[in-house]
């Protein structure tokens, strides 16, 4: 697994390509250069890592339970490797998670499953429910569905959850998601910016004029977005 990483030191930044994306996808769309300000002055630090999806999530010649457990295996590499490399290199104790589109899905979903690993998620044009399908975008596991799919998938769990430590700990994260008002996931973010008030777990939600799923805006969001947390 390759990543590339972008800036010395500040709040490290875990960025999650986009399904089909590659570790230098932010680079070569333009996400470094609208933070270059900010990651050359010490106050961001990226770590773009390698999308996994095309060999889990996106692999249909797998079965679904495969695809969920390649999916986790990810994870693993995420929070044993990636995690203490970025340590290793800045010992800033702040960590956000981000990522657009699937990246965003990454990005929230692994802040969720361990706040206590992370300080924030910034998660733009993001599907948080991979079992549903949403216009083009199918049921990335054809119908099955267990716990492990289930505590993978924020719009699930989290108006489930009941443990107290947990909550407190996502109530101490810094989220802010991001959508198109003519995005396919519009709905989606909106049941999940839902669930997470009935929860009393606070963030910010933005919506944009149209489709706003494109690094275009992308860009855009992320020099508003992006801000150093718990620095």
């Amino acid at each position: 697994m390759e990543l590339l990483v972008f800036g010395h030191a500040g709040v490290r930044v875990l960025v999650f390509p986009t399904w089909r994306g590659r570790f230098y996808q932010y680079e070569d769309n333009g996400m470094v250069e609208v933070l270059r300000d900010r990651l050359e002055g010490g106050t961001l630090q990226f770590f773009c890592v390698d999308s996994f999806d095309s060999h889990a999530l996106y692999n249909h010649d797998i079965s679904p339970r495969e695809r969920i457990l390649r999916h986790m295996d990810f994870e693993k590499y995420i929070l044993q490797e990636v995690l203490p490399f970025s340590e290793g290199k800045n010992p800033n104790p702040s960590v956000t998670a981000q990522g657009c589109s699937l990246g965003a899905f990454h990005a929230l979903n692994i802040a969720f499953r361990y706040p206590d690993r992370f300080n924030g998620v910034l998660a733009l044009s993001g599907r948080y429910d991979l079992i549903r399908s949403f216009g083009g975008y199918l049921d990335l596991f054809d119908g099955h569905y267990d716990e492990d799919i289930y505590f993978n998938t924020p719009c699930h769990f989290i108006p489930n959850l009941t443990d107290t430590e947990l909550l407190k700990q996502l109530r101490k994260l810094d989220i802010t998601l991001a959508v198109g008002g003519a995005d396919v996931f519009l709905e989606n973010n909106r049941a999940l910016s839902q669930a997470l008030w009935e929860k009393g777990i606070w963030h910010a939600f933005h919506v944009w004029a149209g489709k706003a799923h494109d690094f275009h805006h992308w860009r855009e969001m992320l020099r508003l977005y992006a801000q150093p947390v718990g620095g």
